[in-house]
């Protein structure tokens, strides 16, 4: 993302903050922000904005383990949250992380990757959660001026056309140029609010405070393309100077401190995300550069044949992702990521039996795996066991109903065994989520003329219509 594109996605941020966003708020909260009501349903609409601008990755072993720490920290807290928290990955190889309205908080896999251990990623998330606890985005919301439709519009145009010259023409002719834009560039006091805040979620969690300072300072050293470009975590962020000062200061004062408690993730945990974050949805040359360097230190370093694995099956080396992929398995033969990213590359490769066995092996280490369940269901389908696809997809679902791709696969074992009420009902919950709204409107209206003795099914169906009509309205 370039840097004028970064600048577009903090205007549209800075807009749906905005009292038009469909709130219809009074003049009363212009000095005492808004309510978590007004604030969540806002974080709502920023979200559907988010998912249409930015790629976030599904990877149940990335994002299940951002949104554990996540979680973990904010139960530091000794309040309640005003919101319930989700934590999302961008595939993005740039340094940053925010919070939007309502307990969305974001982080980019350039950063992940970037850091060193767990605490480094405490550290951000605790920061960010700071945020969140003390109500930035509202307060900022309150103290600005009120921004029209049309400038939401603008914002909209520069955002979904890319910083092209079309739209900074039409970010140019809103009122944002006429000086009523509520700007997301935290003040120092915001920062240094948010750190304190942060700093006790850390420590109360059992991690380092001095994570946070750590990855503060490789995030001001990092430089793109020389010194004209910094890191977008910066452009929102600001004074990192005068927080790493602070951070200082405070790691001084607390030099004797020792947790009591030890954080609930295992300790190899972020060492396989991490690997799993540069193979997979890094630049494939620099993965393949780290790897071969971990390699020539040690042949039989077990993550460094993983991940290598893991970026030759992705470029479509299925055969030497193989042989890579077995070398960590001779070393950890029930690691279940090993067992199912090994049964994932035999199945590219077409060997769905073995792939099978792997798959199956995997899930009985670790049952409640959904990629692992999904792409067992899948190498059953291949088989042509669609008896046994079907009761591996319905399980996925019902399991982990907000995993996507279980409702696509169910929907097309559904369609193969010939039962179309159910098989246009799941394309369509799938479609509704991920779009395109035609596409899910023609399988929802197929799925209700089917299921005319199915009264549940019929008013979920007509539930998910009416949310798609009120969706196009917006």
């Amino acid at each position: 993302m370039s840097i004028k594109t970064s600048a577009c996605m903090a205007l549209i941020l800075s807009c749906l903050v905005g009292p038009t966003a469909g709130l219809n708020l009074p003049a009363a909260w212009a000095h005492d922000g808004l309510t978590t009501k007004q604030e969540r349903e806002l974080g709502e609409k920023f979200l559907l904005y988010a998912k249409e601008n930015l790629t976030l990755i599904e990877d149940p072993c990335v994002v299940d383990y951002v949104n554990k720490i996540g979680h973990y920290l904010v139960s530091q807290n000794p309040s309640p949250p005003p919101f319930a928290f989700d934590f999302f990955v961008v595939k993005q190889d740039v340094y940053n992380a925010f919070a939007g309205p309502g307990g969305h908080i974001f982080i980019y896999t350039g950063l992940l990757a970037a850091m060193d251990n767990e605490d480094q990623l405490a550290g951000i998330l605790a920061h960010e959660i700071g945020h969140v606890f003390a109500r930035h985005i509202s307060k900022q919301v309150a103290e600005s001026k009120k921004i029209g439709l049309a400038t939401v519009a603008g914002i909209l145009a520069g955002i979904f056309l890319g910083g092209s010259p079309t739209a900074t023409g039409a970010i140019a002719n809103t009122s944002i140029a006429a000086g009523q834009s509520l700007s997301l560039r935290y003040s120092r006091k915001h920062e240094v609010e948010a750190d304190q805040l942060g700093l006790k979620y850390l420590t109360r969690a059992g991690y380092k405070g001095k994570a946070l300072l750590d990855i503060l300072s490789k995030i001001r050293q990092k430089q793109w393309f020389g010194s004209e470009q910094v890191p977008t975590y910066l452009s929102t962020h600001p004074a990192v100077e005068a927080r790493m000062a602070y951070l200082d200061t405070w790691i001084q004062a607390h030099r004797d401190w020792k947790p009591n408690v030890r954080p609930p993730t295992r300790s190899g945990d972020f060492n396989k995300v991490r690997t799993r974050v540069i193979a997979l949805y890094g630049d494939i040359s620099v993965a393949h550069r780290t790897f071969d360097a971990e390699l020539r230190a040690d042949p039989a370093d077990v993550l460094a044949n993983y991940g290598k694995g893991l970026v030759l099956d992705r470029e479509g080396n299925k055969k030497e992702a193989v042989d890579y992929l077995n070398r960590a398995l001779r070393v950890r033969p029930l690691d279940p990521d090993i067992l199912r990213d090994l049964g994932k590359s035999q199945f590219n490769l077409g060997n769905y039996e073995i792939a099978r066995k792997n798959l199956e092996s995997a899930l009985a280490v670790r049952p409640n795996d959904p990629e692992g369940r999904l792409l067992l269901g899948r190498a059953q389908m291949m088989s042509q066991d669609l008896n046994s696809a079907l009761e591996t997809f319905k399980g996925l679902v019902e399991k982990s109903p907000a995993y996507l791709p279980g409702t696509y696969y169910l929907g097309q074992t559904y369609g193969k065994l010939g039962r179309l009420a159910k098989a246009h009902y799941y394309l369509g919950m799938y479609y509704k989520e991920k779009g395109p709204a035609k596409t899910a409107r023609f399988h929802l209206e197929r799925a209700l003329a089917l299921s005319s003795g199915d009264q549940v099914r019929r008013e979920a169906i007509r539930k998910a219509l009416k949310a798609l009509s009120a969706q196009k309205r917006k």
